[in-house]
């Protein structure tokens, strides 16, 4: 199977996924409004999601480059996480069944882009768009001090080192294309897979009141996606804490410079009705 039949495969499971969380989490009022008035939304989340798109454009083209210069500059710690956790993750694995390994397998790769994604829309639909900046910076400042991470410290996975089971790989193999694609073997401290889940988590409670339903179903799938990292052997417990650390964060770092960033970008062309719909700025609050 080829890397463009993988990514299709993705797109299309995510895209029911999101179809049936506008279900569940959205009213159809909100889907009206988010129609009649996209354009104007769009172009207040423009700024958000520019800087956001910008850093995953650097991360892409610096990946290959990134990992050399780690190499020169890093300092390699896999020995050290093992030395404090041993066969952690293995004894994890010793809980593995044929079901659990489709199930954490379906989240690591369906699941977590689904969990990354619909909060975007959901926010979108959302009169206020100052959520929808927040969750953008946040997920851009993940990103980012990810790849800062990522040329500081060099560690394998527990499956590089054949202290767990590839367990993902075995009963999906097509997944190796898309891991690969997205990212290298000594890029797993910390965990971004748990803090962008753990950010998503933290803005699904935050926005609580304007969705419940995606407060449940957030947890879910962010505690199945953290626990698929270790049980799919794929991360050390240590990459998931550190993943918890830099997820909330970046989420501190989202919901406090929000506003700053919009003005320092917008402020100039946002006419009144725009700032209402932004909501009220840092003085009226």
């Amino acid at each position: 199977m080829s890397l463009l039949l993988v990514l299709a495969t993705v797109i299309v499971v995510v895209s029911v996924l999101l179809v049936a969380g506008s279900v569940v989490c959205l009213d159809r009022r909100a889907l009206r409004e988010l129609r009649n008035e996209l354009r104007p939304r769009l172009r207040l989340a423009a700024p958000a999601l520019a800087l956001l798109a910008a850093v995953l454009v650097l991360n892409s083209l610096t990946r290959r480059a990134a990992q050399q210069l780690s190499w020169l500059i890093g300092f390699e710690i896999t020995a050290a996480i093992y030395r404090i956790e041993g066969d952690f993750v293995a004894t994890f694995q010793a809980f593995e069944t044929p079901a659990l390994t489709l199930y954490f397998s379906s989240i690591y790769v369906y699941g977590y882009v689904f969990l990354l994604v619909f909060p975007l829309l959901a926010y979108l639909a959302l009169s206020d768009q100052r959520r929808l900046h927040e969750l953008a910076i946040a997920y851009a400042a993940n990103y980012g001090l990810g790849l800062v991470c990522y040329l500081l410290f060099i560690a394998y996975g527990p499956r590089n080192l054949d202290v767990a089971e590839q367990l993902m790989y075995n009963v999906y193999p097509q997944s190796r294309l898309l891991t690969s694609a997205v990212n290298t073997n000594t890029n797993v401290f910390p965990s971004l897979h748990t803090s962008l889940s753990v950010t998503a988590m933290l803005f699904a409670w935050h926005t609580r009141e304007a969705y419940p339903r995606w407060l449940v179903m957030a947890s879910v799938l962010g505690v199945s996606v953290v626990t698929a990292t270790m049980y799919l052997g794929i991360h050390w417990a240590t990459d998931v804490v550190a993943g918890t650390v830099l997820g909330t964060v970046s989420y501190l770092i989202g919901i406090r410079t929000a506003d700053r960033w919009r003005e320092l970008v917008t402020a100039p062309r946002l006419n009144g009705r725009l700032r209402h719909r932004f909501g009220r700025s840092r003085e009226d609050r």
